[in-house]
C-alpha cells in the first residue's frame, strides 16, 4: 500500500532533523567564532512548507531547511551540501539568520493599569534585569494568570515558584516592588538536548483581578474567542509585541523543529510555527511572550518565543493552553 503524502512528508522531516540537526553531544555550549559552510553547525532548523522559486512560492511541498547563511554551492564541499530530495521529497533551503529566545535591550515602556497584552513584563534576578512580552490572560477557571514565556517569567526554570513579575519589566523601568503585578504560579520546564520540547510556557498569578485587562494592545485588541484556532500555511497572523509593536505577517510552516540557545544551553523544539512578517521583521528582541492572532477571527493561534530578524518562532498555543492547564480570557 501506498504511504499517504502526509506521511512521507512527516518521515522525509524526521530523517533532515536526525541528519542535520546536531546531536547533545555537537552542540558545545559556547562555539569558536568562526563561518562556516559545514551543514551540522550552519543548519538551525528543519520543518515543511511550500518550495519556493525564483523568489515566489510554488505548490510544491518540500522539506524546509533552515539555516543561519547562505553561501554559494561552490564553497561547500560535495559532502557537506544539503541534498536536493530527503526521503523522496525536495528541499527548499532557508536563509534565517541566528536563531535565539528574543530577550532584549532597554526600551522606555509605560506603566500600564489595567497592563494589557503586549506590554513589558519580566521578573526580577540578583546580578541583572530583564524585560519579555505580556502576551494575554489565562484563567484556570478561578484566578487570572499573564501568559508568556518560561524564560520572560522564570529565567529559563531559574526562579522559584512566587517569585514577583513586574509591569514595566525593571530594564524599561519599572520599579521594585512598587511595579508589582503578579507573582509566578506555574512554568513547564525547558529541558535540554537531546530531549524534545514543544512550549517555553509560564503564568504568573495577578496579584489583584484589576491590575490587567484581556484586550491586546492596539491594533489587536480584543480576541474573538475564548477558543484557539490551529495554525495554517499562508495564515495571516499578527501581534503586539514589547518592542516591535504592532506587526503582521503570516505563516510559512507549522511543523519546524529548532535547536535553541538558551543561557543554561541548548534545547530543541519540535513542531513549532515559522513566521514571516509582511514588511520587515515581524518581531525582534524583547517580542518573547507575545501572542500570535489570526487576523480575521483574531483568535489566538501561537505564543511567541525565538526568532531572528528575518523568521518568527511560535509554540502552537493549544499545546501552549495544555501543558498549563489553562484557558484563554476574553
Amino acid at each position: 500500500m501506498a504511504k499517504h503524502p502526509v506521511d512521507v512528508l512527516i518521515e522525509a522531516k524526521a530523517v533532515a532533523a536526525k541528519d542535520l540537526l546536531a546531536p547533545a553531544a555537537q552542540q558545545p555550549e559556547f562555539a569558536a567564532m568562526a563561518a562556516t559552510t559545514q551543514p551540522r553547525h550552519n543548519v538551525v532548523g528543519v520543518g515543511i512548507g511550500f518550495k519556493e522559486k525564483h523568489g515566489k512560492v510554488t505548490n510544491t511541498q518540500a522539506i524546509y531547511v533552515y539555516v543561519e547563511k547562505k553561501v554559494p554551492k561552490s564553497a561547500v564541499p560535495k559532502s557537506d551540501l544539503i541534498p536536493p530530495t530527503i526521503g523522496g521529497v525536495a528541499t527548499d533551503v532557508i536563509e534565517t539568520g541566528r536563531i535565539f529566545p528574543q530577550q532584549a535591550p532597554p526600551i522606555a515602556q509605560t506603566r500600564l493599569r489595567p497592563a494589557k497584552g503586549g506590554a513589558s513584563v519580566g521578573f526580577q534576578a540578583i546580578g541583572f534585569v530583564m524585560a519579555g512580552t505580556f502576551g494575554c490572560l489565562v484563567t484556570d477557571g478561578t484566578k487570572r494568570f499573564i501568559l508568556s514565556n518560561n524564560h520572560v517569567l522564570a529565567n529559563e526554570n531559574a526562579l522559584p515558584l512566587n517569585s514577583p513579575i513586574f509591569q514595566p519589566g525593571l530594564l524599561d523601568g519599572g520599579v521594585a516592588p512598587g511595579d508589582r503585578i503578579a507573582k509566578l504560579s506555574k512554568f513547564i520546564k525547558i529541558k535540554k538536548l537531546p530531549a524534545n520540547n514543544k512550549v517555553d510556557a509560564a503564568i504568573a498569578a495577578l496579584d489583584k483581578p484589576s491590575l490587567a485587562s484581556p484586550l491586546i494592545l492596539p491594533k489587536v485588541g480584543k480576541l474573538g474567542s475564548t477558543a484557539p484556532v490551529a495554525a495554517l500555511m499562508d495564515m495571516k497572523v499578527h501581534k503586539h509585541g514589547r518592542t516591535t509593536g504592532y506587526t503582521r505577517g503570516r505563516v510559512i510552516d507549522v511543523s519546524g523543529d529548532f535547536n535553541i540557545s538558551y543561557d543554561f544551553g541548548t534545547a530543541r523544539f519540535v513542531d513549532q510555527i515559522v513566521i514571516v512578517g509582511d514588511s520587515g521583521s515581524f518581531s525582534n528582541s524583547g517580542d518573547s511572550g507575545s501572542l500570535i492572532v489570526e487576523r480575521s477571527s483574531n483568535q489566538a493561534t501561537g505564543l511567541l518565543f525565538a526568532g531572528s530578524t528575518s523568521h518568527t518562532i511560535a509554540n502552537h498555543i493549544s499545546d501552549v493552553l495544555s501543558a498549563l492547564g489553562v484557558t484563554l480570557v476574553i
